[in-house]
């Protein structure tokens, strides 16, 4: 069988329906696979991905942008590369060319039926992926277009090679955001439905968002760049600011991995996992605080900086926090006191880590008339009219009882707003 003689592409992903489709383009009615139950298979396949129109064209392009090899990996985000790897991938892409060629109805005419015609142009309008975002399944669908319209094997390694620049490969390429679930080891999982936050979204806080533009912008270039702390009141924008970034700069290889401290035990391992990868990795924290009772803080100081192991390039920290040196202080925290003879050391520990960040960025609570320009602006992005005395008017009493000043509280005035008209 031909699945046998890949070489790069050997272990693909859902293999039995490449295996069972290729298998009864071969043999025919030899075949050991029911024709109908495949067919069904991949029906239910492209149904959860989104797909129409050539489903089997669109299978082969989805198992070729998540295949992780020499290849696709190499590729990803820096694009062609020299070296006998790619005689090895256009090897593969050759047979690939060949199942992508295979005539469907010639299936029906060898099994009496009309089933596999339908899998060359498949109509729904329910395309909804479960899987993955519409962005991700147009990319995939415009992908099996190109490569069915290519000629020679040469045109394959072309288009992915410049899929691979452009997109990366597998779920770091087709995915923006992760977190981490713990099995038997440490698993970094896809974030299907991300919050679309845009930095001209988030009103005010312009030396902060500039800030925090300069460091990231830095680190997706190559350059030196540092771990990042947003403090400051509830409700400002730190979470948001960072959730904009990963939108502006992931068409340049930036992804974002959330982790939670009771997850920090598992921090070495998911960097053991992304550090050879090309793209820039940020590791996201959010509302990050400690109890004195807590250590979790330990595992946290040792990655960003102590540890033997060198923390790689493509990785940096961004964390959010409410308060600006993370761990609770007490007042007794500044007094001697006679059980601890060593009271200083362990304060000073504590305080080490937010020192470990190396760039610290305030986020304060607007002042009254900061906070009347966000709800101006808001107002008018939601297309509400009202004169702007009354909706200042309304916009202080919600406030009074909904949290006080902050931006969040004016989105969710603008939010009820909205809800009433």
């Amino acid at each position: 069988m031909k699945i046998k003689e890949l070489i790069l592409y050997r272990n693909p992903g859902h293999r039995e329906i490449l295996e069972a489709m290729t298998a009864l383009m071969e043999k025919g009615e030899e075949a050991a696979f029911d024709p109908y139950e495949t067919v069904g298979r991949l029906t239910e396949f492209s149904a959860a991905h989104g797909f129409k129109g050539n489903l089997w064209h669109s299978f082969l392009a989805y198992v070729l942008a998540t295949s992780e090899n020499a290849f696709s990996m190499a590729c990803e985000i820096r694009g062609a590369v020299e070296g006998t790897v790619n005689a090895l991938a256009l090897h593969d892409f050759a047979i690939f060319k060949e199942w992508f060629d295979y005539d469907l109805a010639a299936l029906d005419e060898i099994f009496g039926s009309r089933v596999f015609s339908f899998l060359k142009q498949y109509e729904s309008t329910g395309t909804h992926s479960t899987v993955f975002n519409r962005r991700i399944r147009d990319d995939i669908q415009t992908l099996s277009e190109e490569l069915s319209r290519a000629e020679t094997e040469g045109q394959w390694h072309f288009i992915m090679t410049e899929f691979y620049r452009r997109f990366g490969v597998g779920k770091f390429g087709l995915h923006k955001a992760f977190r981490i679930e713990h099995k038997e080891r440490p698993m970094i999982v896809p974030i299907k439905n991300i919050e679309h936050v845009y930095l001209e979204d988030l009103v005010g806080y312009e030396s902060q968002k500039k800030k925090l533009i300069e460091n990231t912008e830095a680190f997706v270039k190559g350059r030196e760049a540092n771990n990042c702390l947003l403090f400051g009141d509830s409700g400002t924008g730190k979470s948001s600011s960072i959730k904009a970034i990963l939108h502006r700069y992931y068409d340049q290889g930036l992804r974002m991995i959330e982790i939670y401290k009771h997850q920090f035990q598992d921090l070495s391992d998911v960097i053991g996992q992304i550090k050879n990868r090309n793209y820039k990795f940020i590791i996201y924290m959010d509302d990050l605080s400690f109890e004195e009772f807590e250590v979790d803080y330990k595992y946290l100081k040792a990655i960003i900086e102590g540890g033997l192991e060198v923390k790689p390039g493509n990785v940096l920290i961004y964390a959010t926090s409410n308060r600006r040196h993370l761990i609770r202080e007490n007042f007794s925290d500044k007094e001697e006191v006679r059980e601890d003879m060593h009271r200083s050391d362990t304060v000073q520990e504590k305080l080490s880590l937010s020192s470990r960040f190396g760039v610290t960025i305030y986020f304060g609570r607007p002042e009254p008339k900061e906070f009347k320009q966000i709800v101006t602006t808001l107002a008018k992005r939601a297309g509400l009219e009202m004169p702007e005395e009354e909706l200042l008017l309304l916009a202080n009493q919600w406030e009074l009882s909904h949290g006080g000043i902050s931006g969040r509280t004016a989105v969710q005035f603008i939010t009820y707003l909205k809800g009433t008209k």
